[in-house]
């Protein structure tokens, strides 16, 4: 049985599953509040709302069987689409989960007419800014904010198709 798998998002307890890792990693690695929670809710009830499966898609990736990671990809204009909510478990973390979801995540944009694809990060995510960068996503704006509880540094980043 293959360790890792990367599937569509859509079994009962995925979208749960979204909202609860963010809100428990991120809280225990970063000290966020539950604010921060409450964004990844909305990202995650608007996409499963109304998003286009012709150019929006969410996976999931599994390791041994076990949720472990995901993985959004919306539009946010007709020539741009976005990626959002990236998050490998830290207890998966070491088998390129994160960089599997990121790859399926351009390729899909890819296949579905995007332009470019851009995405909203803050500084101290180093790991997924390292998978960002060597795809040869590029750093286009940087402004501090005050956000989920603490100080920070939000950061927008693009890529050609």
């Amino acid at each position: 049985m293959d360790r890792v798998r990367i599937r569509t998002l859509g079994l009962p307890g995925d979208l749960g599953w979204v909202v609860m890792a963010h809100g428990e990693i991120y809280a225990r690695e970063f000290g966020w509040d539950t604010s921060f929670e409450a964004l990844v809710a909305r990202i995650v009830a608007d996409y499963a709302a109304q998003h286009d499966p012709e150019r929006e898609h969410a996976w999931i990736a599994e390791l041994d069987g076990q949720r472990a990671g995901c993985v959004f990809c919306v539009a946010a204009d007709e020539k741009t689409a976005q990626l959002r909510i990236l998050l490998v478990d830290p207890a998966a973390r070491g088998h390129r989960l994160g960089g599997q979801l990121v790859d399926t995540c351009i390729s899909f944009a890819r296949q579905a007419g995007f332009e470019r694809m851009k995405l909203w990060t803050n500084h101290p995510l180093e790991a997924a800014r390292h998978l960002y960068l060597a795809r040869g996503f590029e750093l286009v704006s940087e402004e501090p904010h005050e956000s989920f509880g603490v100080s920070l540094r939000g950061q927008v980043y693009a890529l050609t198709l």
